[in-house]
């Protein structure tokens, strides 16, 4: 059994989210995609559909399957040349999934998503449609982040994290991450001694656990995102099983093989957890003790009264970090305010602001409905 639940989980799910990273679809010499391996997957998949399991696979590759087409040496480090390799292999990549899968008479759907498709309401809400409609035509979604049109600014960054913000999004009951490593050990595999880590149950028992965070050559990902990956779905309540592609049947039923990640109850509600883990801050603002206060213990939204400091360059409705008087971050939300106004407003009252400026003034920085605790 793969830990508490873990068997049973996977083996009466519903709704599964699987993710694949680049290693595990790549040939080891050149890093080209391997067909073999591509095809190796979809047949597991395919049995799981079969059995009436509806699959979401989010999918790494795409810049990896343009680097033979374009006779790139070795995977580019600059995003120009990511963003070019992605438009050619993102077509090779599909291509490849459609085969494979047609020889199980099912068809794909190809979703490409940014971050701006999980942060503002009106893209989230049409992807999540998109997705159950899918979904319910029997077609399985194969889902990559956009990486033709994606900047450094608006990147999810690796797909670990995609796919748990996926998972969330269809409400799946589980999140599978495939990689080139069967599980999650206490020291490096290869090291004397080393052991399988069956079951993680909370972020505790990571402690005493050597995780390496280097990615493949071919990839983006390491071992430190798949954790966090598992830690993310957690958080929303949806279990996670971390091992590698050649077990995916056997994790896809159940089987004692990888780690099985244990979900807690869901700490937060949706617009939350998008919040704390689909964005990155385009600024911060400082807030006093009081405003700290406020937050945390009285569920309030932060006014300008309480804020002491900006940072950063950034717009309404832009993402920031809120930061305490000892530096730490407490929160994160959507501002209403861009920063070359606040600085104008920290330490008033929305009722003095109206009355000085005018009542458009009269409003939150953030609103605890765009607000996350960190």
């Amino acid at each position: 059994m793969t830990g508490e639940g873990g068997a049973a989980t996977l083996a009466t799910a519903h709704r599964v989210v699987v993710k694949v990273g680049s290693s595990s679809l790549t040939s080891a010499i050149g890093g080209e995609l391997d067909r073999a391996r591509l095809t190796a997957l979809v047949n597991a998949l395919a049995e799981r559909r079969r059995s009436g399991v509806e699959v979401v696979l989010v999918s790494s590759g795409a810049i990896a399957a343009g680097i033979g087409p374009l006779e790139m040496p070795t995977r580019p480090r600059d995003l120009a040349r990511q963003q070019a390799a992605a438009s050619v292999g993102q077509g090779v990549l599909l291509a490849a999934y459609r085969h494979a899968f047609a020889g199980h008479e099912l068809t794909v759907g190809q979703v490409l998503l940014t971050v701006d498709d999980v942060t503002r309401r009106g893209h989230y809400t049409n992807a999540r449609r998109t997705l159950e409609a899918l979904l319910s035509m029997g077609v399985v979604p194969i889902i990559n982040e956009n990486d033709t049109v994606a900047t450094q600014e608006i990147r999810f960054g690796d797909n670990d994290r995609l796919a748990a913000l996926v998972a969330h999004l269809v409400r799946a009951d589980a999140l599978v991450l495939l990689t080139d490593v069967d599980a999650l050990y206490t020291a490096a595999p290869s090291s004397p001694g080393a052991r399988r880590v069956p079951v993680v149950r909370e972020e505790s028992d990571l402690a005493a656990i050597a995780i390496g965070s280097t990615g493949s050559a071919v990839g983006s990902g390491g071992m430190t995102t798949k954790v966090e990956a598992a830690q993310i779905a957690g958080a929303a309540g949806i279990p996670a099983m971390l091992t590698s592609a050649g077990n995916a049947a056997a994790a896809l039923v159940g089987d004692d093989v990888g780690t099985w990640f244990c979900a807690g109850q869901p700490a937060r509600g949706s617009r939350g957890l998008w919040l704390a883990h689909a964005t990155t801050p385009k600024g911060s603002v400082q807030i006093d003790a009081g405003a700290v206060t406020a937050l945390r213990d009285r569920g309030r939204s932060l006014l300008p009264a309480g804020i002491t400091g900006v940072s950063g360059h950034f717009v309404d409705g832009d993402p920031v970090d809120v930061v305490g008087p000892d530096g730490g971050v407490i929160a994160r939300g959507l501002v209403n305010y861009t920063s070359g106004e606040l600085p104008h407003l920290m330490g008033r009252s929305t009722k003095e602001l109206a009355s000085a400026i005018g009542p458009q003034y009269e409003r939150e920085v953030i609103h605890r409905d765009h607000l996350a605790l960190l």
